[in-house]
């Protein structure tokens, strides 16, 4: 169990890190001469492609879940037990938190850097939207593209299908909700990626990162919910949740 929740802290750290370091760099620094619409392909691309390497890297180990909208999808789908995923959210948690420290130690030596105007990839709504969508519009769309992400998952983990490419299928649904969300609120779809950010921050991101805890558990329990209606004879875990799972790459992409 140790293994597993050090796997779930330190991928939740480099997702941060890797994911929320692209997004800072992309939109936090003036001077930085990338344009909006290259700012987002960049940040989805590093947010899917470092998604795809956890997956692979961790998966065997933990699922590399990294998200505890995932591990809300995988509890009430009943592929893990409710103690392991206890304590999954808190490494996660605690994983963000640590990603985003050290991403915000890494960027203060920039004398262009300030918390306050580049921030460190902090999800918002309102004066903190590219769009300046308001706090309802942000609620759906977080809702819609975690339910989207994690039903994904549900599948391509599922017993009928697991493949050797399903973190690529994975990475790429990752890529591809934000591509969708980046302009509207920055994308979350993953309380652990927002809270990071916001812990550090403070303000005006702390004020409102309840949304980004909130909507996305919702939509975790909502893809749950509509795998077992879609697909009810796949939706049962293949391993009995009391029984060990073997580390042999058989949770390799119950991911995010």
């Amino acid at each position: 169990m140790t293994r597993r929740l050090l796997a779930e802290l330190i991928g939740t750290a480099v997702l941060v890190y890797v994911g929320c370091g692209t997004a800072t760099q992309m939109f936090g620094f003036p001077s930085s001469g990338f344009s909006e619409a290259s700012g987002v392909i960049a940040t989805a691309l590093a947010f899917g492609l470092v998604l795809m390497g956890l997956a692979y890297a961790i998966g065997p180990i933990s699922g590399a879940h990294v998200n505890p909208a995932v591990t809300l999808g995988m509890l009430i789908a009943r592929r893990i037990d409710p103690m392991r995923a206890l304590g999954y959210w808190c490494a996660q948690f605690v994983g963000g938190i640590l990603g985003a420290l050290a991403l915000w130690g890494t960027l203060r030596g920039s004398p262009t850097y300030s918390k306050q105007s580049t921030g460190l990839g902090a999800n918002g709504f309102g004066s903190a939207s590219m769009i300046r969508i308001d706090w309802a519009g942000a609620f759906i769309i977080e809702i819609v593209l975690t339910t989207i992400f994690v039903y994904v998952i549900l599948a391509v983990t599922s017993k009928r299908g697991m493949t050797a490419t399903s973190g690529l299928v994975i990475g790429l649904t990752l890529t591809l909700v934000h591509l969708v969300g980046i302009g509207v609120d920055g994308t979350s779809v993953n309380p652990a990626r927002s809270l990071g950010p916001a812990v550090i921050l403070g303000g005006l991101a702390m004020h409102q990162v309840w949304l980004f805890l909130v909507a996305p558990l919702i939509g975790g329990a909502l893809a749950a919910v509509l795998h077992h209606a879609m697909d009810p004879e796949t939706a049962a875990p293949s391993v009995p949740a009391s029984t060990p799972r073997p580390v042999d790459g058989g949770e390799l992409a119950q991911a995010h």
